[in-house]
Protein backbone atom coordinates (compact mmCIF):
# COMPACT_ATOMS: atom_id res chain seq x y z
CA UNK A 1 0.00 0.00 0.00
CA UNK A 2 1.31 3.29 -1.29
CA UNK A 3 0.40 6.73 0.86
CA UNK A 4 0.31 9.83 -0.79
CA UNK A 5 2.10 12.51 0.34
CA UNK A 6 0.14 15.40 0.98
CA UNK A 7 1.42 18.88 0.98
CA UNK A 8 0.91 21.40 2.87
CA UNK A 9 0.00 25.10 1.58
CA UNK A 10 2.28 27.52 1.64
CA UNK A 11 0.33 30.14 0.90
CA UNK A 12 -1.05 31.78 4.34
CA UNK A 13 -4.38 32.69 5.51
CA UNK A 14 -3.51 36.27 5.84
CA UNK A 15 -2.45 36.02 1.98
CA UNK A 16 -6.00 35.53 0.56
CA UNK A 17 -7.17 38.33 3.22
CA UNK A 18 -4.62 40.89 1.30
CA UNK A 19 -5.96 39.23 -2.13
CA UNK A 20 -9.56 39.98 -1.40
CA UNK A 21 -8.73 43.30 -0.69
CA UNK A 22 -7.03 44.03 -4.04
CA UNK A 23 -10.50 45.23 -5.84
CA UNK A 24 -11.12 48.17 -3.33
CA UNK A 25 -8.10 49.35 -5.19
CA UNK A 26 -8.95 51.96 -8.02
CA UNK A 27 -6.69 50.73 -10.71
CA UNK A 28 -6.92 47.23 -9.92
CA UNK A 29 -10.58 47.70 -10.70
CA UNK A 30 -10.44 49.06 -13.40
CA UNK A 31 -7.87 46.91 -14.53
CA UNK A 32 -10.02 43.25 -13.67
CA UNK A 33 -12.81 45.17 -15.24
CA UNK A 34 -10.99 45.61 -18.73
CA UNK A 35 -9.91 42.67 -18.99
CA UNK A 36 -13.52 40.86 -18.99
CA UNK A 37 -12.49 38.38 -21.50
CA UNK A 38 -9.88 36.98 -18.73
CA UNK A 39 -6.73 37.34 -21.67
CA UNK A 40 -4.59 38.46 -18.80
CA UNK A 41 -5.88 37.59 -15.32
CA UNK A 42 -7.88 34.25 -15.53
CA UNK A 43 -8.39 32.12 -12.66
CA UNK A 44 -5.40 29.92 -12.83
CA UNK A 45 -3.35 33.73 -13.38
CA UNK A 46 -4.74 34.99 -10.35
CA UNK A 47 -4.04 31.83 -8.32
CA UNK A 48 -0.27 32.33 -9.38
CA UNK A 49 -0.67 35.91 -8.13
CA UNK A 50 -1.15 34.48 -4.70
CA UNK A 51 1.39 32.18 -4.92
CA UNK A 52 4.27 34.78 -5.76
CA UNK A 53 3.07 37.44 -2.67
CA UNK A 54 3.34 34.28 -0.46
CA UNK A 55 6.26 33.15 -1.90
CA UNK A 56 8.23 36.56 -2.04
CA UNK A 57 7.20 36.81 2.15
CA UNK A 58 5.30 40.21 1.90
CA UNK A 59 3.80 41.22 4.90
CA UNK A 60 -0.35 42.40 4.94
CA UNK A 61 1.29 45.82 5.11
CA UNK A 62 3.65 45.41 2.59
CA UNK A 63 1.52 44.61 0.02
CA UNK A 64 1.09 47.21 -2.28
CA UNK A 65 -0.53 47.80 -6.52
CA UNK A 66 2.49 47.56 -7.83
CA UNK A 67 3.10 43.84 -6.29
CA UNK A 68 -0.09 42.63 -7.56
CA UNK A 69 1.05 43.74 -11.30
CA UNK A 70 4.60 42.48 -10.96
CA UNK A 71 2.85 39.08 -9.67
CA UNK A 72 0.61 39.29 -12.34
CA UNK A 73 3.16 40.41 -15.30
CA UNK A 74 5.42 37.40 -14.19
CA UNK A 75 1.95 34.77 -14.02
CA UNK A 76 1.67 35.89 -17.82
CA UNK A 77 4.99 35.43 -18.93
CA UNK A 78 5.54 32.21 -17.59
CA UNK A 79 2.05 30.69 -18.84
CA UNK A 80 1.09 32.63 -21.16
CA UNK A 81 4.41 35.03 -22.92
CA UNK A 82 1.82 36.49 -24.54
CA UNK A 83 3.01 40.23 -25.40
CA UNK A 84 0.00 42.52 -25.91
CA UNK A 85 -1.80 41.46 -22.83
CA UNK A 86 1.47 42.22 -20.76
CA UNK A 87 1.26 45.59 -22.23
CA UNK A 88 -1.63 46.25 -20.95
CA UNK A 89 -0.43 45.91 -17.71
CA UNK A 90 2.59 48.76 -18.08
CA UNK A 91 -0.67 50.92 -19.63
CA UNK A 92 -3.27 50.35 -16.35
CA UNK A 93 -0.05 51.59 -14.46
CA UNK A 94 2.05 53.83 -16.58
CA UNK A 95 -0.49 55.35 -18.74
CA UNK A 96 1.57 55.97 -22.63
CA UNK A 97 4.54 56.73 -20.89
CA UNK A 98 7.11 54.16 -21.24
CA UNK A 99 9.73 55.43 -19.64
CA UNK A 100 8.78 53.89 -16.20
CA UNK A 101 9.16 50.62 -18.04
CA UNK A 102 12.98 49.79 -17.38
CA UNK A 103 12.08 50.47 -13.78
CA UNK A 104 9.24 47.93 -13.52
CA UNK A 105 11.57 44.99 -14.60
CA UNK A 106 14.14 45.95 -12.03
CA UNK A 107 10.97 45.66 -9.68
CA UNK A 108 10.30 42.35 -11.19
CA UNK A 109 13.99 41.15 -10.81
CA UNK A 110 13.52 41.92 -7.37
CA UNK A 111 10.68 40.38 -7.01
CA UNK A 112 11.79 37.00 -8.53
CA UNK A 113 14.83 37.36 -6.40
CA UNK A 114 12.93 37.84 -2.97
CA UNK A 115 11.00 34.35 -3.88
CA UNK A 116 13.84 32.33 -4.42
CA UNK A 117 14.05 32.01 -7.45
CA UNK A 118 10.54 29.73 -7.36
CA UNK A 119 8.37 31.08 -10.46
CA UNK A 120 6.61 27.48 -11.05
CA UNK A 121 3.36 27.18 -9.54
CA UNK A 122 2.00 23.95 -10.43
CA UNK A 123 -1.65 23.69 -11.10
CA UNK A 124 -2.96 21.51 -7.87
CA UNK A 125 -1.16 24.56 -5.98
CA UNK A 126 -3.78 26.55 -7.92
CA UNK A 127 -6.64 25.01 -7.69
CA UNK A 128 -5.53 24.37 -3.99
CA UNK A 129 -5.17 28.24 -3.92
CA UNK A 130 -8.92 28.46 -5.36
CA UNK A 131 -10.45 25.95 -2.89
CA UNK A 132 -9.48 27.85 -0.06
CA UNK A 133 -12.59 29.62 -0.37
CA UNK A 134 -15.06 28.73 -3.58
CA UNK A 135 -17.38 31.68 -2.65
CA UNK A 136 -14.58 34.33 -3.60
CA UNK A 137 -15.05 36.43 -6.56
CA UNK A 138 -12.16 34.54 -8.63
Amino acid sequence: MKLKRQRVSSVLPEHHEVFNRLPEDPVIKNFLAWDKNLRVSDKYLLSMVIAYSSRAGLFSLQYQRIHFFLALYLANNMEKDNQPPKQAIFSFLYGKNPSQHPLFHKLRFRFIRSMGWKTRVSQEECEEIQAYDLEHWV
